[in-house]
């Protein structure tokens, strides 16, 4: 008999899923398929080929492919690969040099510095 701790693990959408509805998850996840409908987890990140049209709620964000919808976490990273239309509210922000963004982008917190870090 396997051995189960409170862990919830981590999830993988490959590239040949297209999943409709809403997702919701207590595990990491990773995605590089597509995904129609909003998406709440611990931990998302998401491959550069996958597309995701809907909200994103999680602790960590790392954004590769293409995102149509609001993005909310603690930690959000938008990696040169990807293509984000939505605003995104966040506690640190990274952006890398290249990654096509149209959007508003706020603190959660509304306070305090940025939070920001934009990498070349």
């Amino acid at each position: 008999m396997a051995n189960r701790s409170n862990d919830p693990g981590f999830s993988v959408l490959g590239a040949d899923l297209v999943l409709r509805g809403a997702l919701h998850a207590e595990a990491d996840l990773h995605v590089d398929g597509t995904i129609e409908g909003d998406v709440v987890c611990k931990s998302l990140v998401q491959g550069e080929g996958s597309t995701i049209t809907g909200s994103i709620s999680a602790q960590s964000v790392r954004l590769a492919g293409t995102v149509e919808g609001p993005v909310e976490a603690a930690h959000v990273v938008i990696l040169r690969s990807a293509t984000l239309r939505g605003d995104v509210r966040y506690d640190a922000l990274t952006v890398e040099q290249g990654a096509h963004v149209e959007g508003h982008f706020a603190r959660r917190d509304g306070a305090g510095s940025p939070g920001l870090a934009l990498i070349g």
